[in-house]
């Protein structure tokens, strides 16, 4: 009988396959990519049409050696990497890596890796796609001619080893963008108003919202406006002027795309978003069970699809008529809410068999591996159930010519949520206001008022940044988690408590970024060079086209920074502290964590101090200096030099201005001053000699 070798990527992938099909099969991996453009240099010729130089990847060669002898035992190859543009990009490298072109060779592809998947894709093996592999080249030749030109840029103006990135660098400046507007917002008081009422007759008092007031619509900014209109209110008689019922639904969520997998596992799961892909990628490739061996128990996890197959919708159908009733069955026709273009060769993610319910996986999954498959499949499931169904009441109260309203709410038919609990529920009663009419008597009991203060935007984390990157258009669903991961690692930014924050080098980058290279880190540009690469799959314009347009402006913008920048160089600060062993005094260097100090006779003297910024303000508890600090991640802050003995600290920079309300700390924010304790709410002008 002939041989056939199969190709993939994984040894998990190649297990899980290899069950699938008969002796006549041979299944084994590649480990990924086997050729790329070398690390040592830029690997593009731009005098000659941007060809890449590809290299067989260090350590890959006696990998190649032994795929190679296999390839010669087998009467046909099938290339079976993943079904995108990387895995295409593979396939064809793997091609040309083992001289596959006077072999019987195809390709193919499956969406999810079960045993009429892995068949079905056999009857349908192909040719390589030359567009999905010129998509993926552009993106890969784009990527280096950024990098490898600007990073030399980095070098001289902050510090050498420092790197920047087409799409990590516009991921970069939102953070900062986010940090500047967190930094300058000035809080507004505002004031609510409830009414605490209760019916005739009855024990339990509901509360109602003050909506509108005699001059139109509620908007109350200071304790006098409070004032007053609690006066106008301490002797009005409380009427119900209209009584609404009405019937209203929640739609059934739509399945995950690899966006917001990664959003939602970072919420309800406390995910990063490369935890996220890579517990994915096991549960895709697949897992140990008893008695089945290894199995595949999602479908490909870096889609943008919202898109279930008629096969998986009707089991689904099925399985939630068993379990739950008809009346469960969704009728709705999930689409995407966006109109942008979506690799819809692919379904969305799901698992690959309905009746492999959690409860029956528990024993046989990792914690993670569990936590992640049961937020996938309770999300699939719950995508193909009927809508959760509400009735709910209104009642608009008047008194003294200040309207209240009051709204409560009862589950009548849970729906999709018998599997999937929706957050940010309202919060209105859970019960209907029960036996009130247009003659029931209210009595006012009590007004409540509250002080607020609207607050900043929040820090991204890396859920909201990935949802921001995808609203933008930027990056692709296998680049998101790879994205962060860079910029984490590189120190650019840190995630204290789920959250980004810039760091003080990450400011450096995004600062020379955007002076000397704007094009590169604008939003729009970005997003529609993910326009053209989706072009260049559709076969619609050539991959060197887009290369050749884009490289001149680049060219451009590196002479200028070269030129203009100059001014940004850090250069070293003589400090008047002595050095400790020689007695030099100390220079302000530049680290991969921020400033410190070191001896300039480096490198016969090595010794070094942390570095701390007087911000020329003294501390409010001992007196001492407050200094411009980072924690141990790399975040900013300010502090006492005295810490740990005095603890005081703040995110904002103080001013030497008190709070004439108070007394307190002022902090500065834009050409404003705020006060530091939350609940005072004074805010100046900050003195123009420090503007």
């Amino acid at each position: 009988m002939a041989k056939n070798l199969v190709i993939v990527e994984s040894p998990a992938k190649a297990k899980t396959i290899k069950k699938f099909l008969g002796n006549n099969y041979e299944v084994i991996a590649s480990n990924g990519h086997v050729r790329d453009l070398p690390k040592s240099q830029m690997g593009i010729d731009v005098e000659n049409d941007f060809e890449p130089k590809y290299i067989t990847i260090r350590g890959k060669g006696e990998l190649l050696a032994s795929l190679r002898k296999e390839v010669k035992k087998a009467d046909k190859v099938y290339l079976a990497t993943d079904p995108d543009r990387e895995g295409e990009a593979i396939s064809w490298h793997l091609s040309k890596a083992l001289k596959l072109e006077d072999k019987n060779y195809k390709r193919i592809t499956f969406n999810e890796i079960t045993k009429n998947a892995v068949k079905g894709s056999l009857k349908e093996a192909r040719d390589i796609d030359m567009n999905l592999v010129d998509a993926q080249q552009a993106r890969r030749v784009l990527d280096r001619l950024v990098g490898y030109e600007i990073s030399p840029v980095l070098w001289v103006k902050v510090k050498r080893g420092l790197s920047a990135g087409r799409v990590q660098s516009v991921a970069l400046r939102l953070i900062c963008d986010r940090e500047d507007e967190i930094n300058s917002f000035i809080p507004e008081e505002y004031w609510t108003l409830e009414a605490s009422v209760r019916p005739e007759g009855s024990k339990k008092a509901f509360l109602a919202k003050l909506m509108r007031t005699p001059m139109g619509k509620a908007e109350i900014h200071s304790a006098a406006e409070m004032e007053q209109i609690l006066q106008e209110l301490s002797d009005a008689a409380l009427t119900l002027k209209d009584i609404r019922r009405s019937n209203r639904v929640k739609k059934a969520p739509l399945p995950f795309t690899t966006s917001t997998l990664q959003q939602e596992a970072a919420k309800k799961l406390n995910f990063a978003t490369g935890k996220t892909m890579r517990i994915a990628q096991q549960l895709y490739e697949g897992v140990e069970l008893k008695g089945r061996g290894s199995v595949g128990l999602i479908t490909y996890l870096r889609t943008d699809s919202v898109r279930i197959s008629e096969e998986a919708g009707a089991a689904a159908a099925d399985y939630i008529s068993k379990q739950y009733g008809e009346e469960y069955i969704g009728t709705q026709n999930v689409k995407s809410a966006n109109g942008k273009k979506i690799q819809d060769a692919h379904e969305a993610i799901r698992p690959t068999d309905v009746t492999l319910s959690p409860v029956r996986l528990k024993e046989e999954l990792s914690r993670d591996q569990f936590r992640l498959y049961q937020l996938i499949y309770n999300r699939f499931l719950a995508s193909r159930m009927a809508e959760a169904r509400y009735e709910s009441e209104t009642l608009k109260l008047e008194a003294g010519g200040y309207e209240f309203g009051a709204t409560s709410t009862k589950l009548v038919f849970d729906g999709f949520m018998a599997v999937y609990a929706i957050e940010d529920e309202d919060d209105a009663a859970k019960n209907l206001f029960r036996n009130i009419d247009e003659n029931t008597v209210l009595k006012m009991e009590e007004l409540i008022d509250r002080q607020h203060f609207t607050q900043p935007p929040a820090h991204f984390t890396e859920g909201s940044l990935v949802k921001k990157l995808e609203e933008l258009g930027i990056g692709r669903p296998s680049t998101y988690a790879p994205t962060i991961s860079t910029i984490l690692a590189r120190r650019y930014i840190v995630k204290e408590n789920r959250n980004l924050y810039v760091t003080e080098l990450g400011e450096a980058v995004n600062q020379i970024m955007r002076k000397g290279f704007p094009v590169i880190v604008d939003t729009d540009f970005t997003a529609n060079l993910e326009s053209l690469l989706d072009k260049i799959e559709e076969g619609v314009i050539g991959w060197k086209t887009v290369v050749e347009n884009f490289y001149p402006d680049l060219e451009e913008a590196i002479t200028a920074a070269n030129e203009e920048l100059e001014h940004i160089k850090i250069e070293d600060e003589v400090t008047e502290e002595l050095c400790e062993v020689c007695g030099r005094n100390l220079v302000v260097k530049y680290g991969p964590h921020g400033k410190f100090l070191a001896c300039p006779g480096f490198p016969d003297c090595r010794f070094t101090k942390p570095y701390y910024e007087k911000i020329g303000v003294a501390c409010p508890n001992c007196g001492k200096d407050i200094v411009l600090k980072k924690t141990k991640k790399g975040r900013k802050y300010y502090g006492c030099i005295d810490n740990p003995e005095c603890e005081f600290m703040s995110w904002q920079k103080p001013s030497d201005v008190r709070c004439s309300k108070c007394g307190s700390v002022m902090l500065e924010k834009g050409s404003k001053l705020v006060c530091m304790k939350e609940d005072c709410g004074y805010v100046c002008e900050k003195p123009k000699e420090d503007r």
